[in-house]
């Protein structure tokens, strides 16, 4: 299904909206768009939305399978835009993602179980979000792949992950709440703006009228940015990204002085949950 707006999207008749959970895939480039709409779609989603220009072309087996919106994301504030607008057309409760092209989500045990599942759970434990921590992935030879992007030949750092406490404006620490670093844009940091370099997102939600996504990833009620309930941990999830390898090799300033991402703490991707939960990169809290 195509809408040559959002507009007209969110005027239709929104049976696409009444199921969840709702995928909201934001393309910046073409680059992995088949294959990140193709994971989303196996992850158990009920729908996929693409918010993209009508430049970008899709295989075959997608035309039929994702609801499509024309849409631009060259401008400020687009993906908070778009995101609130859904949020506030879609049923009170749906829980909602969203994520950039060439970026996958992983969640514990996601070989056997759907993303319904574990948000079947989630609900259950009297939770309204899920952290996610974007994992950045990179090709190992930027000569070969000199975007960055490889499925076949990705990796990602196996360590070197930290986070801070997330201050109030009086400058007192938020209840469960922490700032999380690491990635490429740890590394990096010097080409990379102060106030992208945390890899924490708040992408998995319920969606509540009048609840707004900040641009930062994070939501205007602080209980949907609080990592865990007060009584135990609760699941977290990765986003595997290539967006930050993809941006430092476009960027004129750090482009040239990045022969390599890989590092001594580099491991092959191996595109499952079980690496990531080894390397503590997510949490499975007590779901088993």
């Amino acid at each position: 299904m195509y809408f040559d707006s959002l507009s007209r999207f969110l005027r239709a008749d929104q049976p696409l909206l009444a199921k969840g959970p709702i995928a909201m895939i934001f393309a910046e480039d073409d680059v992995a768009l088949d294959a990140t709409l193709r994971h989303h779609r196996d992850a158990g989603f009920a729908q996929v939305l693409l918010f993209a220009p009508d430049v970008f072309e899709l295989a075959d087996d997608l035309a039929h399978t994702v609801t499509r919106i024309r849409y631009s994301m060259a401008r400020d504030d687009a993906l908070s835009e778009a995101v609130n607008a859904v949020n506030e057309a879609a049923p009170t409760g749906t829980w909602l993602y969203y994520c950039y092209n060439a970026e996958f989500l992983f969640h514990p045990f996601c070989e056997s179980r759907t993303v319904g599942e574990l948000l079947m759970f989630h609900t259950e434990e009297r939770r309204t979000s899920m952290l996610s921590y974007v994992i950045d992935i990179y090709a190992d030879d930027l000569e070969r792949f000199p975007d960055a992007v490889s499925m076949d030949n990705a990796y990602l750092d196996k360590s070197g992950y930290y986070a801070l406490a997330r201050l109030d404006a009086q400058g007192a620490a938020k209840d469960r709440q922490l700032d999380f670093f690491g990635g490429l844009r740890w590394r990096y940091e010097e080409h990379i703006p102060p106030g992208r370099r945390k890899i924490d997102r708040i992408s998995l939600f319920r969606s509540r009228r009048g609840l707004r996504l900040r641009e930062d990833h994070t939501f205007d009620d602080e209980e949907y940015n609080t990592y865990s309930c007060p009584w135990h941990h609760n699941l977290t999830v990765c986003i595997c990204s290539f967006r930050t390898a993809k941006a430092l090799k476009r960027n004129p300033g750090s482009r040239r002085e990045i022969a390599s991402f890989v590092w001594h703490n580099s491991e092959k991707f191996e595109w499952n949950s079980r690496q990531l939960l080894d390397f503590g990169l997510m949490e499975p809290g007590q779901w088993f």
